[in-house]
């Protein structure tokens, strides 16, 4: 089973492996309510109960999809925690640019359209999606505590941010930020070493990361380094009896930040999968080496 991981700051725990709808419209079995059931069923019966969401998913329709399935099956409700993200603003009939919009007006917007969207009274957690260069983050912690006090969030953070970023929201926002869900995976470690982790690990805030897989890049492998990385995953997986991407999670768990990684698959096998990583601890060394030649150069 999947365990919890606890944010003492916020009295909320969610679980270890995040499930992703991002690509819940690109399912090969489709996208219907009774997929989308079988789905959430599988998180839950393998401990994962808190799922990842953004307004803009699916062309702003994989909350609704989620949604319909809350309705249908409203006993789903008190077993998992949502979150979601806004703030991007896709080109569009009505928005001829991409720009990202994180006023008070927005955020408020956004929220309550996810709401109703989703079909639930209150979200877990909302992140802003992207750092807007127009925010202004005093007016941004003013929505929060409004939003919070009217029960509609219970929590907020933020997704993509630099340290200097969070740490600019974090000083107008009364309330500890939740997260800072930022991409990292083996072919870019940047936040390991550019203060994003170190920044987490001093405020007590667990990182959620996104692409954990690279993308896919870690089962169809292409570069020089992407190939290498794999042979050296499957080296270290057939030691163990597990697969590449057991070793893979493991080697995300080992991190002192308590990362999360965020699953993007429709594949249910590996879902079941990646459930099972927590079974493969792995040693120093091996975390060295698999980190040693997905960078291409030994640590200093």
């Amino acid at each position: 089973m999947v365990p919890q991981i606890h944010f003492p700051k916020h009295n909320l725990s969610i679980s270890r492996l995040v499930y992703g709808i991002w690509r819940l419209h690109e399912d090969k079995h489709g996208f219907g309510e009774d997929r989308i059931y079988e789905k959430i069923n599988l998180c839950l019966e393998l401990g994962i109960d808190t799922f990842d969401h953004a307004d803009i998913y699916g062309d702003f329709e994989n909350e609704e999809r989620f949604g319909k399935v809350l309705k249908k099956y409203p006993n789903l409700k008190n077993k998992i925690k949502i979150i979601t993200k806004c703030g991007i603003q896709i080109p569009g009939a009505k928005y001829p640019t991409k720009h990202y919009n994180t006023s008070k007006e927005h955020i408020r917007y956004s929220v309550e359209r996810s709401l109703r969207k989703l079909q639930v009274d209150s979200l877990d957690v909302v992140l802003i999606h992207r750092p807007d260069p127009l925010m202004d983050p005093t007016e941004m912690a003013e929505v929060f505590d409004a939003l919070a006090l009217e029960g509609k969030v219970k929590h907020f953070g933020v997704s993509n941010f630099t340290p200097t970023q969070f740490q600019m929201v974090q000083s107008k926002y009364k309330r500890p930020l939740f997260t800072n869900q930022v991409e990292f995976h083996l072919f870019h470690t940047e936040p390991m070493f550019d203060g994003t982790f170190d920044q987490m690990i001093e405020s007590g805030i667990h990182p959620m990361v996104w692409s954990p897989t690279a993308g896919g890049k870690i089962f169809s492998p292409k570069t020089e380094t992407e190939i290498k990385t794999s042979i050296k995953l499957q080296e270290i997986a057939k030691r163990h009896g597990a697969s590449i991407d057991q070793v893979l999670y493991s080697w995300f768990l080992n991190h002192p930040a308590g990362m999360i990684p965020i699953l993007g698959t429709n594949d249910l096998e590996r879902i079941k999968s990646a459930a099972s990583c927590f079974t493969y601890p792995l040693s120093r060394v091996d975390w060295f080496a698999i980190l040693e030649v997905a960078r291409g150069k030994e640590v200093a």
